[in-house]
């Protein structure tokens, strides 16, 4: 008999651990599969610091943010300056990738660049695909025309006739703001934003729409030329920079650092120096 109740003991004791062992199998099983749906860590930031440089995206157009100098063949503007002080606080070199206006997503998304730098306005459209920063200034749409025609182009409607020639460079907020505002305008896209300025001026556009701080140093550089709603801007916008979606960790460190420009005024001096 106790040969008997030792036989089922044994038998019992079996069936327990091939439960334990299958359950542990399931266990393992649901491990590994929640290990290969976690999501992926933020790397830019790691990568930035790991090959000590910080890519810059910038078009090179668009004074005083971002110019290339055919003279020197360097970049320069306020957020050039800005670039290089991003990189001396994150202790890495700083290079520049040259992109235009059309090709900016899709150079940010090809991985050409870490961060867009140079004039870019804050959108909720950019924001779809990108990721924008704080905003570090605020400024307005405005237009460049001739000082002979200050008086004349007063309004949205002044310039919205089919008379009128309209010079706009293509791929970013200007030229979507001339198609939506000005369709009945002589509208002509022009490849270089650098273009634009001269030609009004010689008489081959009667205005360029671009943002007011750009159309102020323009009137600066050439008498020929004025500034229209300099103050009392066409629109209502703020700058920042662009960069991937889903990388927390490198947009906490940007906008933690335009916080710290502002508050140590780096950015007035950088406006004061390219603007003022």
């Amino acid at each position: 008999m106790f040969h008997k109740y030792k036989f089922f003991i044994i038998l019992f004791i079996c069936f327990m651990f091939a439960g334990c062992n299958q359950t542990t199998e399931v266990s393992n099983e649901n491990s590994s599969s929640e290990l290969e749906h976690e999501p992926e860590q933020t790397v830019q930031l790691d990568r930035i610091l790991r090959d000590g440089v910080i890519r810059i995206g910038t078009t090179g157009d668009y004074k005083p943010f971002t110019y290339l100098n055919p003279d020197t063949d360097e970049y320069e503007g306020y957020d050039i300056d800005a670039a290089k002080m991003m990189a001396k606080d994150l202790g890495v070199e700083v290079e520049f990738v040259e992109t235009s206006w059309p090709d900016l997503m899709d150079d940010l998304l090809a991985d050409k660049f870490d961060i867009g730098m140079g004039g870019i306005t804050r959108t909720l459209e950019r924001q779809k695909t990108a990721h924008v920063s704080y905003p570090y200034l605020d400024f307005g749409k405005g237009a460049l025309v001739r000082v002979g025609d200050k008086d004349k182009f007063k309004s949205l409607e002044d310039m919205n006739q089919p008379e009128v020639r309209v010079g706009v460079n293509p791929g970013g907020t200007n030229e979507k703001f001339v198609k939506e505002h000005l369709k009945n305008a002589d509208i002509t896209v022009v490849e270089k934003n650098l273009d634009i300025p001269p030609k009004v001026a010689d008489g081959e556009f009667d205005v360029m729409i671009t943002d007011n701080i750009e159309a102020i140093i323009y009137a600066k550089e050439d008498e020929r030329l004025f500034s229209a709603f300099e103050k009392e801007t066409l629109t209502h916008s703020q700058m920042g920079y662009l960069m991937n979606q889903d990388e927390e960790s490198f947009h906490n460190w940007v906008n933690l650092w335009i916080d710290e420009m502002n508050l140590n005024g780096e950015f007035i001096k950088l406006k004061k120096k390219w603007i003022e």
